[in-house]
């Protein structure tokens, strides 16, 4: 479907690639991509453009890992954001680099934030800001740049999210920026991951819709993508 991929571990990932230009100061865009997303892109010819300038496009969902065996270029394993998220913060911590972090509601942020010093005490946090703005607003930008962050850490779900960094994205110096869709959530305790055994068996999707079935409509998409995938495959 025209998404191109970073076929990489997460190891490969970061070792060979994102260390580098964090240090180096170099400006990055990683958008964690999932069945929902390339439909999204498909349907929508200025999101593909838009997710298609990113530097890095990540497996995030099983469904993705699986249609590249179906295609027979299988992806090395699926890098899920929320994990990628986690493991960037324990970096920052390690190398005094700075972290933003901007979305949610106001009072999950508030329980992320405090959930993160606990975690991480000697975490440099740039700033926060929760996600209910507008994304013409050029003051959140401002704030967001006023602080210098190394890390940018955008949970305001997709599309909104990608759109955001791209809209102010050529105007920051230097900074790695992600869209991490409900991840707040989970760090703030307001919405439960998977236990590791579902995950084990690619059973995330599932327990998501157990725990939401309001996200059907969403699943649903899922769905469609791997039945393009087959009917294309023959």
């Amino acid at each position: 479907m025209d998404v191109p991929f970073t076929n990489l571990t997460q190891k490969e990932l970061l070792d060979q690639h994102i260390y580098n230009r964090l240090h180096r100061l170099e400006k990055t865009f990683i958008v964690t991509a999932n069945p929902e997303i390339v439909m999204m892109a498909k349907e929508n010819n200025r999101f593909h453009s838009l997710i298609n300038r990113a530097d890095y496009i990540i497996p995030d969902g099983t469904g993705i890992v699986m249609a590249s065996k179906v295609i027979r270029n299988p992806i090395k394993e699926r890098v899920p954001g929320f994990d990628l998220m986690t493991h960037l913060i324990g970096y920052a911590e390690d190398q005094d680099l700075s972290c933003f972090f901007l979305g949610a509601k106001q009072e999950v942020l508030d329980k992320m934030i405090d959930r993160i010093k606990d975690l991480h005490p000697y975490l440099k946090i740039a700033g926060v800001h929760h996600g209910y703005f507008d994304l013409e607003d050029r003051e959140i930008a401002e704030s967001v740049k006023k602080t210098k962050p190394d890390l940018v850490f955008v949970a305001l779900g997709s599309p909104a999210q990608e759109k955001w960094i791209m809209k102010y994205y050529e105007e920051f110096n230097k900074g790695l920026f992600m869209g991490v869709g409900g991840s707040f959530d989970v760090i703030a305790g307001e919405v439960k991951r998977a236990p590791a055994i579902w995950i084990k068996f690619h059973l995330e999707w599932l327990y998501r819709l157990i725990k939401q079935p309001f996200r059907w409509k969403r699943i649903l998409k899922v769905f469609e993508f791997m039945f393009r995938i087959i009917i294309r495959k023959h």
